[in-house]
């Protein structure tokens, strides 16, 4: 099972100068596909126990459109491994106006992790 929402990211989440917004804003994305596999899967929100092998592997910033997906690598009794990409999409063109943008023909892959959601013990 893979999901994947796209967002548009404002500029009040500008964390440093550049524009650049921190790693944690694309980790809160991340937890939101998680909910969306837990639901479709399992009927419930589930909850996170763990991230690992996080990757920053280019920035991301305001004003950017950004698409995170979450895809299920295992499934144990009560757990979900997935597997995590946030693609910037689309980028601001500041140099060309304030308010231009482009679509990005080859989306920029800017964070990867691994992540670890568990669910409730399914009654009966």
């Amino acid at each position: 099972m893979r999901v994947t929402h796209r967002r548009y990211v404002p500029y009040s989440h500008a964390h440093y100068g550049g524009a650049l917004v921190d790693g944690a804003y694309v980790l809160g994305l991340f937890g939101d596909v998680a909910t969306e596999v837990c639901i479709r899967m399992d009927g419930d929100e589930g909850l996170f126990a763990s991230y690992s092998d996080v990757r920053f592997l280019a920035p991301v910033r305001a004003g950017d459109v950004i698409e995170v997906s979450a895809e299920v690598t295992r499934v144990g009794n009560r757990s979900r491994t997935l597997a995590f990409e946030a693609r910037v999409v689309c980028r601001a063109r500041p140099d060309l106006s304030e308010s231009a943008a482009e679509a990005l023909d080859t989306p920029i892959v800017a964070t990867t992790a691994t992540g670890v959601v568990v669910v409730p013990v399914s009654p009966g």
